[in-house]
């Protein structure tokens, strides 16, 4: 006699009762088993299929980045997290994380050709990424603009300066306090800006984010271990 939610057991003894519900729970066990000698005998793709399914539920997972613990998501503004990074100034004193999302497309045909083909592509702004920079401690907004400004000014060769102050104009007054969060997307020519008030404005120029993307990805670049960890991430991809 199997369950069913429609069974009535007013009507049953004690003893009739028990033993409908050993058959039922019997049935349960029979069936789980059947089950699971099925799926054990299922052909080698589907068993592929449901390790991948577990393994991408963690990839969705935030990262951790390693000298300040703060946490990047998986994805931001459609794009994919491959790496992040701190920026210490004065030696040790951790002023934010970095961490950088990419177009996988994009990215996808350089990530095999080694280390100096990746942070080529990493300099070209015509591949899109956001760089998100999450904030370690609190900072007043002018040492924020003006420690960004110091790096772009002598990368961009005295083209374009005006955008300099175009950029400090995107920040809104106020100090920074620990956990602001400030994301740049570069697309070509094109920067959108997302400050700490969560407002968006943009910045016309490719001699502007040629040089950012150099602020983070040149040779001389504010964080070494954010752009190792961004070149193994694209890697991955």
């Amino acid at each position: 006699m199997l369950y069913h939610p429609s069974t009535n057991f007013n009507g049953l003894s004690m003893g009739s009762r028990t033993a409908t519900m050993v058959a039922f729970m019997g049935t349960v066990t029979f069936l789980g088993l059947g089950f699971q000698q099925e799926y054990q005998g299922a052909s080698q793709p589907a068993s592929c299929a449901a390790k991948v399914s577990i393994d991408d539920v963690g990839m969705l997972g935030p990262t951790a980045e390693p000298a300040t613990g703060i946490l990047f998501p998986r994805l931001c503004n459609a794009l994919t997290f491959v790496g992040c990074g701190v920026r210490i100034k004065w030696r040790f004193v951790k002023v934010y994380a970095v961490g950088t999302y990419v177009d996988p497309l994009a990215f996808g045909y350089v990530k095999g050709r080694g280390d100096k083909e990746i942070e080529k592509a990493l300099l070209d702004p015509k591949h899109p990424r956001t760089i998100r920079v999450v904030m370690n401690r609190a900072v007043s907004i002018d040492k924020y603009t003006s420690a960004i400004v110091e790096a772009l000014k002598p990368r961009m060769g005295g083209e374009d300066l005006e955008k300099l102050e175009e950029f400090k104009t995107l920040n809104p007054p106020g100090d920074l306090v620990e956990g602001a969060v400030m994301e740049m997307t570069v697309r070509g020519d094109t920067l959108l800006y997302k400050n700490s008030a969560g407002n968006v404005g943009a910045i016309h120029s490719e001699v502007f984010c040629k040089a950012l993307c150099d602020v983070y990805y040149g040779k001389d670049c504010v964080s070494e271990p954010h752009k190792e960890a961004v070149i193994n991430g694209i890697k991955n991809l």
